[in-house]
């Protein structure tokens, strides 16, 4: 089975989160990356938990599929090597901070000199240009800076960090869209483009009602916790065991359906939440009334009549429900790799991009330091064995 991005090649320059995630998104798609790293050491991120029988599960996880040759990017015949490789490559991907691939020269300006076709995306915290350039970042430095943090957690609770690293995972995902785009006009004019992606770019273009509520009231939103700020009922509510998640939309047939199969007519019948705009504004006295009947029947009980009558509804899953999931089975959501050196498989998201034709279910191993080097030279670059070893023993790779 094709996948969607055969015959593209992928130098990789990523480290840590926001750069791998994007390339192993590439190479799910089925472009052949080449990820380089130091020799011996490899990249950091290896040396991040958690760590099953001595290897990184978190580097595994966003590293699978490439292949890894190892370079000493300061050794000058090092840098002849990685140019030989990047006159074949269609993508670059590097996540330094800006000006890094410039003294490594290794900028954009100078290999578009060399491949003029090159896409070569740069993911940094705060873009290529702007007041805040050099600044240094983590995903919880941008989560604060992109006024994320202000907007998340508990009503009068402290700042509060999304709890999955979206301040990288968000421009990853915006870099392959980007790397895509600058391809498609590439396939139109032949030529490649610089893509810049900026970490907190990233956040600021996903705050969709916090933003919009800001331009309209002239006021900053803070937290709410799970609830939404202008639909009710839309949020978590303790149940009997547990906590239920119910969201009815702005449409007085549902909630007046969803108060009648939830054996709660009176909320239905209460002039205070009469519609969306007054639940809105009675949000919390509606919250206790809710609850209150939510207590009486575990969760089970609540998705069964909700789902039933067509109501979004879910319990709050954890990572053990999502392993146990059989929907999160069938759509190929979690996948099993056998990772050389491990016991048992890894089990690792899949992609949860599914196309006709795309093969979503065959993931190779993530690799292990420059265990690729002596193939990709001497297939793309036509060194021999003899060429390799020499490379070695003068530590270029």
């Amino acid at each position: 089975m094709a996948h969607l991005l055969d015959g593209l090649l992928v130098i990789d320059f990523t480290t840590a989160l926001s750069g791998p995630f994007c390339t192993m998104t590439l190479r799910d798609l089925g472009a052949r990356v080449i990820k380089i790293e130091q020799p011996e050491v490899g990249e950091g991120f290896r040396r991040i938990g958690p760590f099953f029988e001595g290897q990184s599960g978190y580097f595994n996880s966003v590293n699978r599929g490439k292949e890894s040759v190892t370079f000493d990017l300061k050794h000058p015949r090092a840098l002849a090597l990685v140019k030989d490789l990047v006159r074949k490559a269609d993508i670059v991907v590097e996540n330094f901070r800006p000006g890094v691939m410039d003294r490594l020269g290794l900028s954009y300006q100078d290999l578009k000199a060399i491949n003029p076709r090159l896409v070569f995306l740069s993911i940094s915290g705060f873009g290529q240009t702007g007041p805040y350039r050099d600044y240094p970042a983590f995903d919880v430095v941008v989560q604060a800076m992109s006024g994320l943090m202000s907007i998340n957690g508990s009503e009068g609770g402290e700042p509060t960090r999304v709890g999955t690293s979206v301040g990288d995972i968000v421009p990853g995902m915006y870099g392959v869209i980007g790397v895509l785009g600058a391809l498609e006009r590439r396939h139109r004019t032949g030529e490649g483009g610089h893509v810049d992606i900026s970490m907190m770019d990233g956040l600021i273009a996903i705050i969709e009602n916090a933003m919009m509520r800001y331009w309209v009231t002239g006021e900053d939103p803070g937290p709410i916790g799970s609830r939404h700020p202008a639909i009710t009922p839309f949020s978590a509510y303790p149940s009997a065991d547990g906590y239920i998640v119910v969201a009815v939309a702005n449409n007085a047939a549902m909630y007046t359906k969803f108060c009648q199969v939830i054996g709660a007519p009176e909320l239905d019948q209460n002039p205070g939440y009469a519609n969306n705009d007054l639940r809105n504004a009675n949000v919390k006295q509606f919250t206790e009334d809710l609850s209150d009947v939510f207590r009486l029947q575990p969760t089970a009980h609540w998705l069964e009549v909700l789902r039933a009558a067509g109501i979004p509804a879910s319990s709050v899953n954890r990572m053990s429900d999502i392993h146990a999931d059989p929907h999160v089975e069938a759509r190929h959501m979690l996948i099993h790799v056998e990772q050389p050196g491990l016991s048992r498989p890894q089990i690792m998201p899949g992609t949860p991009v599914k196309v006709t034709g795309h093969n979503d279910t065959d993931f190779e191993h993530a690799p292990a330091v420059g265990e690729h080097t002596d193939t990709v030279l001497m297939d793309l670059l036509g060194l021999s064995q003899d060429e390799v070893d020499m490379l070695r023993v003068e530590e270029v790779v």
